[in-house]
Order: structure tokens, then C-alpha cells, then sequence
């Protein structure tokens, strides 16, 4: 008979797909008041990076760690220093930045992993500018916010994992599938890549087929090698 494929598992709540939620601490963004002063620096499970807990007015408001910062930091919404929360309009050429929103107010969505950055080049007509750490170039609104600096934890993948089991444990932490088989090395019944069918059998499918046969380019605009 078979079983359902692994786009057909997800959402059941079994060990190898629940995402451990309830350690989270919570999704972290922007606030209205982002000002204040940095009075606990937390792991934070399900995420590669440390989290700073900021005191502003009594009120306890997280953000993600820059490299550097310490207890006792202030952080401000006025100064280009590393740390600050500024819309991108207010942030001199040549920054580093990171935990970037692509929209403003949407509490920031780029650059949010441990050691990444990108760097804001250049301010043209109330537009910025962003290169990132792929090469890739973003224009976003001046009114869009950053922190000024790189996430903390630059180091983290320097260090090898020792053993396969600690790997497993730590994208289960993080609430990854893993480890990750490609297609063309399973059965025929676990995806429609496997068995002795695939080579040969069209790539492509519709945006309108079944969970079970939604793999590989779905809907695209164009098949083949892109010529130069």
C-alpha cells in the first residue's frame, strides 16, 4: 500500500516533524519603542543566534543580538552606532545592518542568522539600497528599519559537529526535518523521483496537482538551461 509521502506528513505532531514550539520565546520584532537598555543576553531555542532582552521604560522587549553587545548597552534610536534601531534613511553609506525589514512596520525579515549582515551603499530618492551577503542587490523604503552592526555568533559554524547524533539533535532542535534524502535515492512509493521511472519523467508540474506530486518546478515560467 505504501504511505504518504513527506509532503503528506507534515502537520501530524510525530517526532520527526513537530517543531518544539513550546521552548520558543516568541517571535521577535520591533516594537513601537525599541529604545532602552540591554539587561539579559538569552539562548534562544529554535534560532542560531542569542537574543538580547531590553529594558525600555519597565517594559521587557526582545531583539537579536549584535556582535559585541554587552550588559549594560544602551540602545538608542538616534545615533549610527553599532546596535541602534534607525530607519534605513537615517543609517550613513557603507553600514553594516541586519534584521531588516522588507516593509516598514513588518518588524524586520532579513539577515536575522547568526553572522549576517548586509551592507547599505547607497540613499537615492527616498529609496535605499542594500547589498547582501549573496551578492544580490534590495531597494527598500527609507522608512524601513535596521540595527546597525552583524548578528552575534559569527563563529558557529566553524566548529564541526563531532558526530552525526549531535547533528540530529540540533536540526531537531531548530524544528528541521533531517536528515534530508533526495528524491532520486528513495522508492518509487516514498516519491514520485524514486524508483527506476525517473530518468526521463518531466520535472514540471501543475500549481493544481496533489500534495503527493507537487515536487520539483512547480508552475514555472520557463524550462531548460538559461543561456548567457
Amino acid at each position: 500500500m505504501g504511505k504518504n509521502l513527506r509532503q503528506q506528513r507534515r502537520g501530524k505532531g510525530t517526532a520527526v516533524y513537530k517543531s518544539p514550539s513550546h521552548r520558543y520565546l516568541g517571535e521577535i520584532k520591533y516594537e513601537e519603542t525599541t529604545g532602552g537598555t540591554v539587561v539579559d543576553i538569552v539562548d534562544a531555542p529554535g534560532r542560531n543566534a542569542p537574543v538580547a532582552v531590553i529594558d525600555s521604560n519597565g517594559k521587557h522587549i526582545m531583539n537579536i543580538a549584535h556582535e559585541g553587545m554587552q550588559l549594560g548597552q544602551n540602545i538608542g534610536e538616534s545615533a549610527a552606532a553599532s546596535g541602534n534601531i534607525l530607519e534605513l534613511g537615517k543609517i550613513p553609506e557603507g553600514s553594516k545592518i541586519y534584521n531588516i525589514e522588507l516593509h516598514s512596520g513588518d518588524g524586520g525579515r532579513l539577515c536575522r542568522s547568526s553572522g549576517a549582515f548586509a551592507t547599505l551603499i547607497a540613499h537615492e530618492k527616498g529609496k535605499s539600497v542594500l547589498l547582501l551577503s549573496s551578492r544580490e542587490k534590495k531597494i527598500l523604503s527609507d522608512n524601513c528599519r535596521a540595527t546597525i552592526g552583524s548578528v552575534a555568533s559569527s563563529g558557529r559554524t566553524e566548529k564541526p559537529f563531532r558526530t552525526a547524533g549531535q547533528h540530529s539533535m540540533a536540526m531537531r532542535a531548530l524544528g528541521k526535518y533531517y536528515p534530508h534524502v533526495k528524491g532520486v535515492a528513495k522508492n518509487a512509493v516514498d516519491h514520485p523521483f524514486g524508483g527506476s521511472t525517473r530518468p526521463g519523467k518531466q520535472k514540471s508540474v501543475s500549481r493544481d496537482m496533489p500534495p503527493g506530486k507537487k515536487v520539483g518546478s512547480i508552475s514555472p515560467k520557463r524550462t531548460g538551461k538559461k543561456k548567457k
